[in-house]
């Protein structure tokens, strides 16, 4: 997930939570984009296109992977994480690699099938869902969240589509001192959905339904609770029902109020919260997830992440072929925030992070391409005039978080380049 940096509280340690896909930089990135045309050119190929045989048996060859294997390295030097795994799947086939250490104080390397929290990617699942229940026809994008939530500000005139690309005017309950105060101070703290909620309807609404993007947790809680209104259980049965199973990805899962993360895990280090140091980043593997809820509160591995990156793109094994080129089309055109997704250079995915935890997903549409990325830090690096860095960070490069500095350097290797927002 994204914040819009311009909009924090005065307080104390940012990237704030989520890493996101566009956020404050949408527009402007949509202005420099304007002579690229669309950001996926033939959306009817890309949910009809049919994966491989080699694509999940298959080796890429052996120039690319050194390739990917290069930038890779070179990004995670001047990222300050102490390990990365990467991923990347093509119709030729996949390259994985794991790099630096999951556990530094016990010296365990970091390797391929580590679990680790993946934020706001959990935007796309809640998403997923939603069109699935487009789909089975038990709600409509256009429905009032009134008719679900109660007590929202503009309810009956904010519908569920807004709520979903970010124009709501609903305020974040993340940028709220009300929530980081507690947070940080308290990091083992369990917030319930009922109490983020409160926070965020507290500071709203920030501006007229669909007036302008202002990316919000807020929002993709609401739909969670629309979700489990219109489904009558848990919103992890949901997701279990809906994307876990149809994709058999056994690798992902709900952690609701536990700090528990499934064997292996990487250990996670954070400069968020109010014991951190700039020479002595928090271990923040066991912070409790549950103030993320269906904006961040999900569990992966690369394998899972490379299967869910191409159905995300696809729709494939999710949702039928007119919902989803309904999603895509929600992209605006030439570049922008979706149905819960978006798309840079013609890449259609998400980015995340959590105190401790870096994570990119995306899918490139033009040549079937997955990449992910799963670091075990969410310290910014490189020249940051806001973003808190270690001490002995070099400031050569721009400011980016991890996982998205290591992307961007694996879509140069594959011939797509990548350009993220910069960071501050």
């Amino acid at each position: 997930m994204h914040i819009d940096l311009d909009r924090r509280p005065a307080a104390r340690a940012w990237p704030f939570f989520f890493a996101g896909l566009l956020a404050a930089g949408l527009v402007s990135t949509a202005a420099q984009a304007a002579e690229s045309g669309s950001c996926i050119a033939d959306i009817d190929q890309v949910i009809a296109r049919q994966p491989t045989p080699e694509m999940m048996k298959g080796v890429l060859p052996a120039d690319l992977t050194t390739k990917l294997d290069a930038a890779s390295q070179a990004a995670l030097a001047k990222a300050s994480s102490p390990g990365a795994i990467v991923g990347v799947r093509t119709p030729q086939g996949t390259w994985i690699a794991a790099y630096g250490k999951a556990d530094p104080k016990a010296g365990t390397p970091m390797k391929a099938g580590i679990h680790t929290r993946i934020g706001s990617v959990t935007k796309t699942f809640t998403g997923t869902v939603i069109m699935r229940l487009v789909q089975d026809h038990l709600l409509s994008l256009d429905d009032p969240i009134d008719k679900y939530v109660p007590g929202v500000p503009n309810g009956k005139t904010i519908n569920l589509r807004q709520l979903a690309n970010m124009t709501s005017g609903v305020a974040s309950y993340t940028r709220s001192t009300k929530f980081t105060d507690t947070y940080f101070a308290k990091p083992e703290t369990v917030f319930t959905p009922d109490q983020l909620l409160k926070v965020g309807i507290g500071e709203s609404p920030l501006f007229p339904p669909g007036a302008q993007f202002d990316y919000s947790n807020t929002n993709t809680v609401l739909l969670g609770m629309v979700i489990e209104k219109v489904t009558r259980r848990p919103v992890e049965a949901a997701f279990e029902a809906m994307v876990f199973k149809p994709l058999k990805l056994n690798n992902t899962s709900w952690p609701g109020k536990s700090t528990a993360i499934p064997a292996p895990y990487a250990m996670g280090f954070t400069l968020q919260g109010d014991t951190a140091k700039p020479d002595a980043p928090s271990n923040a593997t066991h912070w409790n997830p549950a103030w993320g809820w269906t904006a961040g509160e999900l569990i992966s591995n690369i394998d899972d992440l490379l299967i869910y990156g191409r159905a995300l793109g696809t729709g494939q094994g999710l949702l039928k072929p007119e919902i989803q080129k309904e999603r895509l089309e929600s992209i605006p055109n030439p570049a922008g925030y979706g149905i819960a997704f978006g798309c840079i250079d013609g890449w259609v995915g998400h980015t995340g992070e959590l105190p401790g935890y870096n994570t990119a997903l995306y899918y490139h549409a033009a040549s079937d391409t997955t990449v992910a990325v799963q670091t075990n830090s969410d310290i910014a690096s490189g020249d940051c005039p806001e973003s808190p860095t270690l001490t002995d960070d070099p400031r050569d490069t721009a400011c980016s978080s991890p996982a998205t500095r290591i992307f961007a350097a694996v879509t140069e290797a594959l011939g797509h380049k990548f350009t993220p927002i910069p960071s501050k």
